[in-house]
C-alpha cells in the first residue's frame, strides 16, 4: 500500500483515504470469520494508518517510515550480540542507555528539511 500512496496527489488524498476505508470494509466482510483477531487489530489501527493523509504530501514518506527507530534497534543488537554474557541486568541497561543517549545527542538539534519547509 505504501508504494501506491506515494504516487497520490494531494488533491486526491481524501478520495484515496475514503477508498482505503471502503476497501477495508470489504476486507473485513471477507476475512472476519477466518481472521477475527487480525481484522479487529487492523480496524483499531486504521485511523493511525491513514492519519498521515492529514499532513502535507511532502511529509507523507517521512511520517510513514520507521527507519530511524529501526536503526536504533539494529545498533542495540549490533552492540549487545558480541557480548554473549553480561554480569547483570544493570550492565545491559548501561549499554542500551549509552546507545540511545548517543542517538539523542546526535539528533537533538537535527531538523528534518521537509518538516521545516512545510511549517
Amino acid at each position: 500500500m505504501r508504494s501506491l500512496l506515494e504516487k497520490v496527489r494531494k488533491r486526491d488524498s481524501e478520495a484515496v483515504k475514503a477508498e482505503a476505508q471502503a476497501a477495508f470494509a470489504t476486507f473485513r466482510v471477507h476475512w472476519q470469520a477466518a481472521y477475527r483477531t487480525l481484522v479487529k487489530q487492523l480496524q483499531n489501527d486504521l485511523p493511525e494508518l491513514l492519519a498521515f493523509f492529514s499532513f502535507p504530501q511532502p511529509l507523507w514518506k517521512k511520517l510513514r517510515t520507521t527507519n530511524i527507530i529501526e536503526r536504533c534497534f539494529v545498533e542495540v543488537r549490533r552492540r549487545t550480540r558480541p557480548m554473549v554474557c553480561f554480569v547483570n541486568v544493570g550492565s545491559v541497561d548501561r549499554i542500551i542507555y549509552a546507545i540511545f543517549n548517543r542517538f539523542n545527542e546526535q539528533w537533538k538539534n537535527r531538523t528534518l528539511r521537509l518538516f521545516t519547509q512545510a511549517a
